[in-house]
C-alpha cells in the first residue's frame, strides 16, 4: 500500500493460496513466468512467438515497441484474459490455464492502454468504489482509499461527474488510481503517460518508486522511452511477438543494433553520450547530465 494510502484487504480474501505446481522457492521470488508461449488470434494471426520470459516479484520492467509487437496482448496473459494456444503462463505459481482472470486480479491489476474499456460507472467516485466492494473492502475502507486516489490524481473536483466526461487523460489517472486503490502485488501499466503533462507524469514517476519501496512488481508498456531511461527499469524490447532483446536500460537502450531491430529510438541522454563520445555508465537525468558535463569542461 502507498504511504499514504489506509486500509488493507478483508482477511478473508486469501488469494495467495492459489495452487501452484511450482515449489515454494519459485514462488517467493518468482511473479510472472511464460514458458515457450504461442498465441494467436481467433482469427488464426499469430500475435506471440516462442516466449519465454520471468519477472521476479519486486521488479520493475518496461516493454518497449511499435504498434503491434504484440506488448499489449503479452501483459494480457499475465491476469489470464488471455490464454495461451501454446506453453504456459504461470502468475504466483498458478497456471493461467487452470485459474481466471477474476481470481488474479486481486494480485494482478491491469491498466489498460484505452481507458474507454476499463470505465463503466456513473461517476468517478462510484468507479473507484465498485472496484474496492468487488474485492470484499468493507465500506469504511473503500471510501478511504477512494478519496485517497482521488487526491493522488487531482481528480476530486471530478468525484461526481461520469467517467466518461472527463479528458484521455484524466481517464488515464483515474484507471491508475483505482487500481492502486486495491492493492495488487503487481502492476501493469499500459501506455500510462498518454495524455500527462510534465507534472502528472513527475508524480507517476514517484509514484513507481514508492511502489517499488514496497516490493510491488511494476510492468510498463510505452512507447515514452523518455519517461522509462530516468527510472532505468530492465528493458523487454519487442517486435512481431518476439521478444528481441531483454536486459538492464543501459545495455539495451544503449545498443544501437537492438534498438533498430526493434524500432525504438533511444532516449536523448543516450544520443548525447554518444555525441559526447562519453564512456562507463550514461547519464539517467538532468542531475548526472549536469556533473558529466562539469567534469567534461574541468578537463578541457
Amino acid at each position: 500500500m502507498l504511504k499514504n494510502q489506509e486500509g488493507s484487504p478483508d482477511s478473508k480474501f486469501d488469494y495467495r493460496t492459489l495452487s501452484s505446481s511450482y515449489t515454494a522457492r519459485h514462488a517467493s521470488t518468482e511473479a510472472v513466468r511464460f514458458d515457450s508461449v504461442d498465441y494467436a488470434h481467433p482469427n488464426g494471426v499469430a500475435a506471440l512467438n516462442s516466449i519465454n520470459l520471468s519477472i521476479k516479484s519486486g521488479e520493475l520492467v518496461a516493454i518497449l515497441g511499435t504498434n503491434g509487437a504484440g506488448k499489449s496482448t503479452l501483459v494480457r496473459h499475465m491476469n489470464a484474459i488471455l490464454k495461451p494456444t501454446h506453453g504456459n503462463v504461470y502468475v504466483f505459481g498458478a497456471n493461467t490455464k487452470e485459474t481466471t482472470a477474476a481470481t488474479l486480479s486481486r494480485r494482478v491489476g491491469i491498466v489498460f492502454q484505452n481507458p474507454n474499456n476499463q470505465l463503466f460507472a456513473q461517476s468517478v467516485r462510484k468507479e473507484i468504489e465498485f472496484a474496492l466492494r468487488n474485492f470484499g473492502f468493507d465500506s469504511d475502507v473503500a471510501r478511504r482509499r477512494t478519496d485517497w486516489a482521488l487526491n493522488t490524481f487531482s481528480l476530486l473536483e471530478y468525484s461526481d461527474r461520469p467517467p466518461m466526461e472527463l479528458s484521455g487523460g484524466e481517464k488515464k489517472r483515474l484507471c491508475v488510481g483505482l487500481v492502486l486503490a486495491w492493492d495488487p502485488d503487481v502492476v501493469i501499466l499500459d501506455e500510462p503517460t498518454v495524455g500527462q503533462d510534465s507534472e502528472q507524469k513527475e508524480k507517476l514517476s514517484q509514484i513507481i518508486t514508492l511502489l517499488l519501496a514496497q516490493k510491488k512488481t511494476v510492468i510498463l508498456v510505452t512507447h515514452d522511452v523518455e519517461f522509462v531511461w530516468p527510472l532505468q527499469p530492465r528493458i523487454i524490447l519487442m517486435s512481431q511477438g518476439r521478444v528481441t532483446a531483454d536486459g538492464e536500460a543501459q545495455a539495451i537502450l544503449g545498443d544501437i543494433t537492438a534498438t533498430e531491430k526493434a524500432n525504438v529510438l533511444a532516449p536523448q541522454l543516450v544520443e548525447l553520450s554518444r555525441m559526447m563520445d562519453w564512456t562507463g555508465r550514461m547519464p539517467k537525468d538532468q542531475f548526472e547530465t549536469r556533473d558529466r558535463l562539469y567534469e567534461f569542461r574541468r578537463r578541457a
